[in-house]
C-alpha cells in the first residue's frame, strides 16, 4: 500500500519537524499547501488562495489522501471547501463558520449552555453607542479576526468611541473576505444581515483561563486536554499557556462537559477543536470565551512533552480516518508550557538572539525550545496576528517536572535573550 498524501494549508518549517515526531510519521509523506506569508499578509485575498491550491492539487501526480491545517482564518474555512472538492473527510463548511463568526456562535451556544457572557451586535455607522443591556467593562471585537486582532478592552463611553473607531478602520482586512466565505452557505437571516464586518460586544469575564482541546471521529466528541492559559500580571495579553491544567478536576470535568455540549451543537464533525473558557473554582462559575474549529498548533510541543507525542497526530488521523487517540502522560516531563517573551511598546528591531545563542540556550536548559519571532530591522507594529496591546518578541517552550522549575527555566531563558531597539520608549519590556 503506497504512502498516503497529506497536504497541510500552510505548512512552515518549525511544524514539519513536529510533524515528524507523530507516530507513523514515517509512513506519510507530507506536502506544503501555500505559504504561511501569503495567508497572513495584508488583506487576505482568500478567492484566489482557493483557486492557487485548487490548481497546485490538480497539477499533483498521485493520490490526494487528506489536506488539513492547524492555522486560524482562511486556513479554518479553506480546509472544509478545498476537502468538499476532493471527497475527503473534514468537517462541514457551515459548522466551521458557526464557530469562527462570534456572533453566530453565541448564537448556537446559548441554545444548550448559560454559561457564557451577556452579547450584543454593535452599530459600526454614525455615532457609537454602548448596545442597552450591557454592562462596562466590555469586549469589542469584529465577529471575525484571531490573535485578538482588533479586539478592545473598554470601561467607558469615551473607549468604547475610540475602540469602535479603530475597528471600523481595520475591519475590512479580514472582514471583507470572511463576507466571501460567508457567500458560500445559506445563513440565517440574523447572520445574514449582520454579514463579516460586524462589530460584537461582550461584557468582559474575569476569572483564570483555560482551554480544552479535542476532536470529533465519526460524531463522536473527545476532549483529549485541558489546559491553563495565564496572563501578564495586570494585563489582558498571554504569558503561557500551560498543559496539564493545575485546576481542580471537579472544574475540569466541567469544561469538558460543555465542551462536548457546545461541539455536539454546532454540528463539528471529522475535526479538531480547541475552546477558550474563564473559570472562578472558588465561586464554581465558568464562562466560555470562544469555540476554534481546530486544534492550536501552538499547543503541539506542550503535549509531546508530557503526553510524548504532539497533537498534530489527532488531526492527522481524523483525516485520514485513523484511530485519532494521544498516549496519556508517557512524555519526559509532567508539565509543559508555551510562554510567550513580549514587549508593550513599538520599536524597530536592531538586534535579535542569533542562532548560536538560541542553541547554546537549549544546550544548558534541557526541555527549553526558543522560535524568535520579528526580524532584524522589522517594527514591531509591522508584524502580522499581533493582539492590541503587545507584541511578541519569543516563543519559549518549556518542559519541566512541576509549575515552579517551570517558571524558573522560563526566567533563566528570557534574561539570556538579548534584543536590541530603536524608536523605543520608557515602557519596559514584557
Amino acid at each position: 500500500m503506497s504512502e498516503p498524501n497529506i497536504f497541510v494549508v500552510g505548512l512552515d518549517e518549525a511544524n514539519v519537524e513536529t510533524l515528524r515526531d507523530i507516530p507513523h510519521a514515517g509512513e506519510y509523506r507530507f506536502h506544503p499547501l501555500l505559504g504561511v506569508d501569503e495567508l497572513q499578509r495584508g488583506e487576505i485575498p482568500v478567492a484566489d488562495l482557493i483557486t492557487k491550491a485548487t490548481e497546485q492539487l490538480d497539477a499533483f501526480d498521485g493520490t490526494i489522501d487528506a489536506i488539513v491545517g492547524y492555522w486560524d482564518f482562511p486556513v479554518s474555512t479553506m480546509v472544509p471547501i478545498l476537502c468538499a472538492r476532493y471527497d475527503l473527510r473534514s468537517a462541514s463548511l457551515e459548522s466551521v463558520v458557526k464557530c469562527e463568526h462570534k456572533y453566530w456562535s453565541r448564537l448556537e451556544q446559548r441554545k444548550v449552555l448559560d454559561e457564557h457572557p451577556r452579547f450584543a451586535l454593535v452599530e459600526l455607522d454614525g455615532e457609537p453607542r454602548k448596545p442597552d443591556g450591557l454592562r462596562y467593562p466590555l469586549w469589542l471585537k469584529p465577529v471575525k479576526s484571531f490573535s485578538s486582532e482588533l479586539a478592545f478592552k473598554v470601561r467607558d463611553d469615551e473607549e468604547f468611541r475610540a475602540a469602535v473607531g479603530e475597528i471600523r478602520d481595520g475591519i475590512t482586512r479580514v472582514g471583507r473576505p470572511f463576507e466571501y466565505i460567508l457567500d458560500q452557505l445559506e445563513l440565517p437571516p440574523e447572520i445574514e444581515e449582520a454579514g463579516g464586518q460586524a462589530c460584537l460586544a461582550e461584557e468582559a469575564l474575569s476569572g483564570q483561563q483555560a482551554a480544552t482541546e479535542g476532536y470529533v471521529f465519526d460524531g463522536q466528541v473527545v476532549v483529549y486536554g485541558v489546559l491553563d492559559s495565564i496572563n501578564y500580571p495586570g494585563r489582558s495579553s498571554f504569558l503561557r499557556h500551560q498543559y496539564p491544567s493545575q485546576l481542580p478536576e471537579e472544574m475540569t470535568d466541567r469544561l469538558r462537559d460543555l465542551s462536548e455540549r457546545a461541539i455536539r451543537q454546532i454540528g463539528l464533525n471529522w475535526t479538531t477543536f480547541s475552546i477558550e473558557f474563564f473559570c472562578d473554582p472558588e465561586a464554581g462559575e465558568v464562562n466560555l470565551l470562544e469555540i476554534n474549529p481546530r486544534h492550536s498548533q501552538s499547543h503541539a510541543e506542550m503535549f509531546e512533552y508530557v503526553d510524548g507525542f504532539p497533537n498534530h497526530h489527532c488531526v492527522v488521523s481524523v483525516a485520514l480516518g485513523k484511530d485519532p487517540r494521544l498516549p496519556h502522560r508517557q512524555g519526559e516531563y509532567g508539565i509543559a508550557a508555551k510562554c510567550y517573551y513580549r514587549r508593550f511598546a513599538d520599536g524597530v528591531v536592531r538586534r535579535v538572539p542569533t542562532g548560536e545563542e538560541i542553541d547554546r540556550l537549549r544546550r544548558e536548559l534541557p526541555g527549553v525550545k526558543v522560535d524568535v519571532v520579528p526580524r532584524e530591522g522589522e517594527r514591531l507594529s509591522d508584524m502580522p496576528a499581533q493582539d492590541s496591546y503587545s507584541y511578541e518578541l519569543a516563543d519559549v517552550f518549556v518542559g519541566a517536572s512541576d509549575e515552579p522549575e517551570l517558571i524558573a527555566k522560563y526566567e533563566r531563558a528570557v534574561s539570556a535573550l538579548h534584543f536590541e531597539f530603536d524608536d523605543t520608549d520608557e515602557e519596559e519590556e514584557g
